[in-house]
């Protein structure tokens, strides 16, 4: 396992839409001073789909040299291109990665021996593979059979699932051999309930020592308490997705201080004000006091 707290990490952009580079390394320090067990790079949250192949193999290299000896590295190289994901992941691989994370071939809508084959090349590159079920964004639902048979393939270690069907869910917890994650914060305490090792978090930018507690809380058997906490916690799961994520995310972390911008890239736009005003709200019912 490669821990239970996995931000979904943001990519700092400047005033231009570059990446800032200072920023991206601050961020991945402050997270794992507050909670975070791991980061997960240049994936949604990411904006992986803006990024350059270049910019997202310097963001893997920076995670590993910046915080690889204290927290895992999972970098995101799926795509709906096999040849890419793959040469993607050989960097990865190349750079020290603890994992990859792959999301289901989106658009092109590929069969279960697609799905197989796509899988199966990603991980023959050599690093652990955590699968990404989300049929939300991928059109598809990659099913539990289909699940349990990728899971036999060497080096498919783990799922991300974001289908928060409950018998979906109960149905890919009780396959062997792959370790569970929650692909969405509301879902994290049905994760732990179900055995899962925990969740890869947008929350967790903002709430990772609560997530963190939940969690330890969890794992010493006291599931109704950690369940209590972590109901205290959906207003924020909300509030983050009023819009596309990460536009919300981005816009908490610059008015709390700990970005300088919340700069994204087209098509994704930042918050408007209203929106800007009804996050503020939410982070304030947190205890989460801004300066803007």
């Amino acid at each position: 396992m490669i821990g239970s707290i996995l931000t979904a990490m943001v990519t700092p952009f400047d005033e231009s839409g570059a990446v800032d580079w200072t920023a991206a390394a601050e961020l991945m320090h402050y997270l794992v001073e507050n909670g975070s067990d791991g980061l997960v790079l240049a994936g949604t949250t990411g904006e992986a789909s803006t990024l350059t192949d270049d910019e997202k193999v310097e963001l893997f290299k920076l995670g590993v040299s910046e915080v690889g000896d204290r927290v895992s590295v999972t970098a995101n190289t799926g795509s709906n291109d096999t040849a890419h994901s793959v040469h993607l992941t050989e960097a990865a691989h190349a750079a020290g990665v603890d994992a990859v994370l792959a999301v289901t071939p989106y658009y092109n809508k590929p069969p279960r021996e697609g799905l197989l084959g796509h899988f199966g090349a990603i991980a023959a590159v050599g690093s652990p593979v955590i699968l990404y079920n989300i049929p939300g964004r991928c059109v598809i639902n990659m099913e539990p059979d289909v699940i349990a048979e990728l899971a036999q393939i060497p080096g498919i270690a783990a799922i991300k699932e974001a289908n928060p069907v409950r018998a979906h869910m109960e149905a890919v917890s009780a396959i062997d051999d792959l370790v569970l994650y929650a692909g969405n914060d509301d879902t994290f305490i049905d994760t732990l309930e179900l055995g899962g090792a925990g969740v890869i978090s947008v929350a967790s930018h903002l709430v990772g020592p609560q997530l963190s507690r939940i969690a330890e809380i969890a794992a010493d058997g006291d599931l109704e308490k950690a369940r209590e906490l972590d109901g205290e916690l959906h207003d924020l799961y909300a509030g983050l997705f009023v819009t596309a994520n990460p536009i919300l995310v981005k816009a908490a972390l610059q008015m709390l201080g700990i970005l300088p911008t919340s700069t994204l890239r087209l098509p994704l736009v930042e918050a408007t004000p209203v929106q800007r005003d009804i996050l503020a709200t939410v982070l304030d019912r947190q205890g989460i006091h801004t300066s803007s």
